[in-house]
């Protein structure tokens, strides 16, 4: 059985070498693909699955980032998109006894979450939830409900996310004679090229692999320019090779938790709610 041996703590020093390999910033694929290959992990380490779809990799990463942005070393200036601070740019490995002070000082935060534990020389320390990490609780629900619809209801589900992203004639082609194709639409970019994309929708609870795209790849030629396959589950790296593989059609692949993203953004099935943060100023009392 595959193992993965690395904790929280082991990838902080590769992900900050990773961010210094992409010249001081990089979206969270790139990090991890650095980490892959500076860790020279194999795809079965790799596809682990932690929690849902998230990989135990990616988690971990995660929260190895967050202990970088609070050694003052990362920033997000955007979602998704990370970047050296000036401190970060200049520091190349952090210690083993500066993580498990920065540990000591987030734990010693009244804003602590209690409800999360993690070991620093045999004590407990509770430690703030990283975005990507609380995340995984309305993903993971909002993939739960995708995976108890109906086949035909997923398929209309894909069809209205497409048309809400612009495309037109968007039709579920019905399901028994289509050759692995699900649906089928089009979208004009800049109002000058079109393009015919037909797409596929699988509610998977484990990873799709390369055949599978090799598959609808087969049935998407002479009949699209490009493919586009949902799942609410993950894709092997196997699969996500294979999706871009040289002199072959290229296939866009949507996984559940981007896929419970974009559902986000666009509203479709989701209210989301801003919370009031209030914030005391206790040296402004001090001065009055």
């Amino acid at each position: 059985m595959v193992e993965f041996s690395y904790q929280n703590q082991d990838l902080v020093n590769p992900v900050l070498f990773a961010f210094h390999a992409k010249g001081g910033s990089g979206s969270n694929d790139e990090i991890l693909e650095e980490v892959i290959s500076s860790l020279e992990l194999s795809n079965e380490q790799v596809d682990l699955v932690h929690k849902g779809n998230k990989t135990k990799l990616a988690y971990r990463i995660d929260w190895a980032r967050t202990y970088l942005k609070n050694l003052g070393l990362l920033e997000n200036s955007s979602r998704g998109v990370w970047a050296l601070t000036g401190k970060g740019q200049k520091t190349n490995s952090v210690t083993e006894l500066e993580i498990a002070e920065m540990l000591r000082s987030m734990a010693a935060k009244k804003d602590v979450r209690s409800q999360l534990e993690n070991y620093v020389e045999d004590t407990v320390a509770k430690i703030e939830v990283p975005d990507e990490i609380e995340e995984l609780v309305w993903e993971q629900e909002i993939i739960d409900v995708m995976k108890a619809m109906p086949p035909e209801a997923f398929e209309r589900l894909c069809q209205r996310f497409l048309r809400e992203l612009g495309f037109v004639n968007v039709e579920v082609t019905g399901r028994g004679s289509d050759g692995g194709i699900d649906g089928v639409g089009s979208i004009k970019l800049g109002g000058v090229l079109s393009f015919t994309v037909v797409f596929q929708s699988k509610r998977y609870s484990g990873a799709v692999g390369a055949p599978v795209i090799r598959d609808f790849r087969g049935a998407m030629i002479g009949r699209a320019d490009k493919g586009l396959l949902f799942t609410t589950g993950s894709f092997t790296r196997d699969a996500v090779r294979e999706s871009q593989r040289d002199g072959a059609p290229p296939i866009d692949l949507i996984d559940g938790n981007e896929f419970a993203e974009h559902l986000k953004n666009l509203r479709l099935g989701v209210d989301v709610e801003m919370k009031e943060h209030v914030h005391v100023n206790t040296e402004w009392f001090e001065q009055i």
